[in-house]
C-alpha cells in the first residue's frame, strides 16, 4: 500500500470519527472474541482453537446489549472476521463502522448516511466533494435515489422479488442485473424495504408484514452499508435464529450457538435502528480505486 493511500485511509477514519463525536455519539469498544455471533445462513464465523469462541463477524450483539442498558447513541470502528471471504471487494478480516440510535427507525439512519458521505467527501475530497468509481462521478450532495427492492426488481429485472426468492434466483438477479443498474446513477442509491425473508434481525413494517424496515446503501453500484429498524422481540428473534440454523444445516453447514445473553436482554431494547458500513469500501470510494487490496496496509497474501 502506497504512503498516500495510507494517509488517505487515516483521514477517512478520522473524518468518520469526528462526524459522530460532533453529533454526540458515544464511541465504544466491545470484545472481538465472543462466544456467539448472530447465526446467519450465509455468514461463517472464524473459530479460535482450542476454544469454541468466535471472532466477531460484527460488533452488533454487544452494541445492542448496550442499547438495552440505556445508552442512546453509539458508534464503533472495529475489525471483523468472516470465513472464506476473498475478492476485489472482500477480505476475511476487514474494518467495520457500526452505529446505533435509540428512539428512531431506519429513516433516520438514511439521513445519517447522507450527512456522513457528504462530510467525508468535503473533508477528504475538498476539491471535487465527489466520489469516483468506474470512471463515473458520484455526487453525494445531489438528491439521493430511494428505490424499494420490489421496484428495483420490476424496473430493472422485469421480475417479482418474491417470485425470484421462491425460485432461488434472488442473488443471481441482484448481482447480474440490479447492482449494475444502480451503478448508472450519479448519486448514491438507497435500496429499501426488503422481503422479511432477507432481514433476520430487522423489524417488520407495520403496514405490510411481508416487508422489513431494512435498507442497503449503494454508491456507484458498490454496496456500502446495511441498516434497519431493530427487531426487539426476543421470542421472534430466537425463532429467526433457529430458522437460520435450520437453513445452515440443510446446506451442510455447522449449527451455530445462539447468543443467549443478547436474547435475554433484548426485551429491554427501546425502538432503535442500527447500521453497518464497510470502512475499507468507503476508503475505496474516496480513493477512486476498484480493489480493496489498494486500501489496506497488508493483504492476507502479503503475510
Amino acid at each position: 500500500m502506497k504512503s498516500d493511500a495510507l494517509w488517505l485511509r487515516a483521514r477517512v477514519i478520522k473524518a468518520v470519527r469526528d462526524f459522530f463525536w460532533k453529533r454526540g455519539f458515544l464511541e465504544v469498544e466491545t470484545p472481538l472474541l465472543i462466544p456467539a455471533n448472530a447465526p446467519e445462513e450465509h455468514i461463517n464465523p472464524v473459530f479460535t482453537l482450542p476454544s469454541s469462541w468466535q471472532l466477531q463477524t460484527s460488533p452488533e450483539m454487544c452494541m445492542k446489549r448496550l442499547l438495552c442498558a440505556g445508552h442512546q447513541k453509539l458508534f464503533q470502528i472495529s475489525h471483523c472476521w468472516r470465513s472464506d471471504e476473498r475478492g476485489s471487494r472482500h477480505l476475511s478480516e476487514f474494518t467495520m463502522l457500526e452505529w446505533y440510535r435509540a428512539g428512531c427507525d431506519y429513516q433516520e439512519l438514511m439521513t445519517d448516511c447522507e450527512e456522513l458521505l457528504q462530510y467525508v467527501a468535503s473533508t477528504c475530497r475538498p476539491d471535487s466533494r465527489c466520489f469516483e468509481r468506474n470512471a463515473m462521478t458520484i455526487n453525494p450532495f445531489a438528491a439521493w435515489k430511494r428505490i424499494s427492492v420490489q421496484e428495483a426488481f420490476s424496473r430493472f429485472g422485469n421480475s417479482d422479488v418474491l417470485d425470484c426468492l421462491r425460485k432461488g434466483r434472488y442473488e443471481e438477479i441482484l448481482t447480474s442485473v440490479i447492482e449494475p443498474a444502480l451503478a448508472d446513477f450519479g448519486t448514491p442509491v438507497i435500496l429499501l424495504d426488503y422481503p422479511v425473508e432477507l432481514a433476520a434481525l430487522a423489524r417488520v413494517k407495520p403496514e405490510n408484514n411481508t416487508l422489513a424496515e431494512r435498507f442497503e446503501l449503494y454508491v456507484g453500484g458498490l454496496e456500502l452499508a446495511n441498516g434497519f429498524s431493530e427487531l426487539n422481540d426476543p421470542l421472534e428473534q430466537r425463532r429467526r435464529f433457529e430458522e437460520a440454523n435450520a437453513v445452515r444445516s440443510s446446506a451442510g453447514h455447522s449449527l451455530l450457538p445462539l447468543p443467549e445473553p443478547f436474547l435475554e436482554t433484548l426485551g429491554l431494547m427501546p425502538d432503535s435502528a442500527g447500521i453497518a458500513l464497510g470502512i475499507d469500501r468507503l476508503v475505496m470510494l474516496t480513493a477512486g480505486v476498484d480493489s480493496i487490496d489498494d486500501v489496506v496496509a497488508f493483504t492476507p497474501e502479503d503475510l
